[in-house]
């Protein structure tokens, strides 16, 4: 071999010597899959309290569900802001004209009424006592007494009262729905047509109870409805001097009274007959008339 080409082979083979030996002492440069999935300590305490925090949570809304939801203290809002019906008083107050409590104060008038006739017992007592004192009053009748008795409803007319409609059967008129409740109106309104020989245009709902319909409905039937401001109570079976003592305690100018011309199975009604001739003297002494409720309240008497 020359000495040329010698010396070019030394020298490769020291070039590939110095390679290898610089690969076994450098580490590699690239990262296995596992390398590349490892995390640094904060990496992993950060995932651990992360989820901690997930468990808690769940733990929580565990606990939460368990524990009952205390209840609304004034009940529920559907229960509560729904309508309710309005009472006698915002009746009158919504309704000045068409339900009346009361006449004028400025005429020393009252009507004395009596609700519940006719019946054999008490009305031709009670049609005694105003006949002897010149009085006369308003008679609200129930339509099926009315067709019992046309013979005492016939009276009432020819001594120069008043009638009125009080129903048919003396119902509780809210609870009826609105067919039945017109039926017990305009029953009772044929019934004293027919005996009375007019039909009135003031009723008193038994028990002085009503709805909002029924008095919109009865305004457009042309009626008036008339309750009472002074109660003579003579409903509990009182004696006559209670009676009396309720009416004349109570009595203003322009006052509508409240008695019975007749009552329920058993009551007694002869506080009713012993206190009328007490209140009318007194009423009387004291310069107070007596008029039927249409003359106190200025309205047509019929139709």
């Amino acid at each position: 071999m020359k000495r040329k080409e010698k010396w070019l082979v030394i020298a490769l083979a020291v070039t590939l010597f110095a390679g290898c030996a610089q690969n076994q002492a450098t580490p590699p440069t690239q990262q296995g899959p596992r390398q590349e999935a490892a995390k640094s300590p904060l990496a992993v305490k950060r995932a651990e309290r992360q989820t901690s925090e997930q468990r808690s949570q769940q733990q929580a809304q565990l606990q939460e569900r368990k524990r009952p939801t205390p209840d609304l203290a004034g009940g529920a809002e559907r229960k509560v802001r729904a309508p309710h019906p309005m009472t006698l008083a915002d009746l009158h107050r919504k309704y000045p004209t068409t339900f009346r409590l009361s006449g004028t104060s400025t005429k020393r008038q009252v009507a004395l009424t009596f609700d519940d006739g006719p019946d054999l017992v008490y009305t031709p007592r009670v049609l005694d006592v105003l006949k002897k004192h010149k009085v006369k009053a308003t008679f609200f009748l129930i339509g099926n007494r009315a067709a019992a008795h046309p013979e005492i409803v016939k009276r009432i007319v020819r001594e120069g009262h008043e009638l009125g409609n009080h129903s048919y059967t003396h119902p509780n008129l809210p609870k009826l729905k609105a067919e039945a409740f017109h039926g017990e109106v305009l029953r009772t309104q044929g019934v004293i047509a027919t005996h009375g020989g007019y039909r009135p245009r003031i009723i008193r709902p038994p028990y002085g109870e009503i709805n909002e319909e029924q008095i919109k409905w009865l305004a457009s039937q042309g009626f008036t409805m008339v309750n009472w401001n002074v109660d003579s109570l003579d409903w509990k079976g009182l004696s006559g001097d209670q009676v009396a003592d309720n009416v004349l305690s109570n009595i203003t100018t322009g006052a509508i009274v409240l008695q019975h011309s007749a009552g329920g199975m058993g009551e007694d009604l002869n506080g009713t007959i012993d206190a009328l001739p007490k209140i009318i003297k007194k009423l009387k002494a004291d310069g107070v008339s007596f008029v039927t409720v249409s003359q106190l309240l200025n309205l047509p008497k019929g139709r």
